[in-house]
């Protein structure tokens, strides 16, 4: 059994990866703006990207890159403040200059190089300021830049996110490190809007992308903030071996372990800097007909406006829980259905408890709350779904956007 243990370091703990983040004047504000993440060697690397049809240009650039180096890369260039989405060929263009610039930096072939980008769509990057920054963030490289990295990669987060891990096993011990950023258009359904994990572990690449699956199904795939999949959603994984750990089947659980407590960590970390959250909450399925239909209610609980307005307001309204469940489009049967906020069941087999909505409102004042929704359909399947509440500030800071 692996023993996982949180350490210090965030995306750069992980033997083996040196990070940077600076300003290069992509923004106005004067901070930071541009990230590399390096692998001090050609690491195994994975990928996923967002379903939105709308898709960015760096996603492009990153599924050929992927395809043609077979799954291998050198490391990762970020630049946040700019999206470089629905800019048309020559946003194709500036995504592939950006990653010539930094295989350059890097000493890598092209292929070994994979691009992303965040901020505002529609607007073509300041490729004048990325050929100056690309160089001047390879300078800046450090096994202690994770920090730098975290930061760079923020658009309207309002703290940056990272975590990292040690795995020890029976044949060895070895790392993984993360960071993320996401705040607003987050639900991703295959990633988050930007998410770096590493590991000193060795993964073969076909053993690499069935762990990154996996762990996202119940990590970066399990939030919402406001249902909203962005152009640019992807997740990265590198593993380069460092540690000399070499990933087999019988220590592939062990691999996704580490990874699921950093992704974990990373995903809830978005929800709680979710723009004007003020509240974490797990909506968690039960009774499900299938695994299809847990999810399916999860979500349509998680994103209802009258769901996390009410949470907001410290209202226990089992009665908007219940209307969500029973429109998502899963089995329902309300008969046996079943609500319950925190320690207190509100409603039950038709019955409701509102002589509790006291203690429950009471309950909703804190930050991390749990509810849980019994479908009544007999099942054995469940989900959990964490999203945040809605506030007045999520609608000012996206009114004002882009003024």
């Amino acid at each position: 059994m692996a023993r996982v243990s949180t350490i210090e370091g965030g995306v750069t703990a992980p033997a083996g990866f040196q990070a940077s983040g600076l300003h290069c004047g992509i923004k106005a504000s004067g901070r930071p703006d541009l990230s590399l993440l390096v692998s001090d060697t050609i690491a195994t690397a994975a990928g996923m990207f967002t379903v939105n049809l709308a898709k960015a240009a760096p996603l492009l650039v990153c599924e050929e890159h992927l395809a043609a180096s077979g799954g291998r890369a050198k490391g990762v260039v970020t630049n946040s403040g700019c999206a470089n989405a629905c800019t048309g060929p020559q946003g194709m263009a500036d995504a592939r200059e950006m990653a010539r610039l930094a295989a350059a930096a890097m000493g890598c072939d092209v292929e070994h190089t994979l691009v992303a980008s965040t901020g505002v769509i529609g607007v073509n990057l300041a490729m004048a300021r990325l050929r100056t920054g690309i160089p001047q963030a390879a300078a800046a490289l450090s096994p202690e830049g994770g920090a730098d990295a975290a930061r760079a990669i923020m658009t309207t987060d309002p703290f940056p996110k990272s975590y990292a891990v040690e795995v020890a096993t029976d044949v060895g011990t070895f790392r993984v490190g993360g960071m993320a950023k996401g705040s607003g258009m987050i639900e991703p359904r295959m990633a988050t809007m930007l998410g770096y994990l590493t590991t000193d572990a060795a993964v073969d690449q076909t053993t690499l992308a069935r762990a990154l699956s996996e762990v996202t199904r119940f990590t970066f795939n399990a939030i919402t903030v406001d249902g909203e999949p962005s152009t640019n959603d992807t997740v990265f994984a590198l593993a380069n071996g460092s540690s000399g750990v070499v990933i087999d089947e019988g220590l592939y659980t062990s691999l996704v372990e580490g990874m699921r407590v950093v992704a974990q960590h990373l995903a809830l970390e978005i929800v709680r800097g979710g723009e004007g959250a003020t509240k974490v909450i797990a909506i968690t399925v039960t009774d499900a007909a299938t695994d299809a239909d847990a999810w399916l209610a999860a979500r349509a609980i998680a994103n209802s406006l009258l769901v996390k307005t009410a949470i907001h307001g410290g209202d226990p309204n089992w009665g908007r829980l219940i209307a969500a469940a029973g429109r998502s489009g899963a089995a329902f049967i309300l008969g046996d259905a079943r609500v319950q906020i925190g320690p207190l069941v509100l409603f039950e087999h038709g019955h409701p408890f509102d002589e509790r909505s006291s203690q429950a409102a009471e309950y909703l004042k804190g930050a991390d709350l749990q509810i849980e929704v019994g479908l009544g359909a007999g099942g054995t399947h469940r989900a959990t779904v964490w999203t945040c509440d809605l506030s007045a500030e999520y609608v000012k800071i996206n009114a004002e956007y882009r003024t």
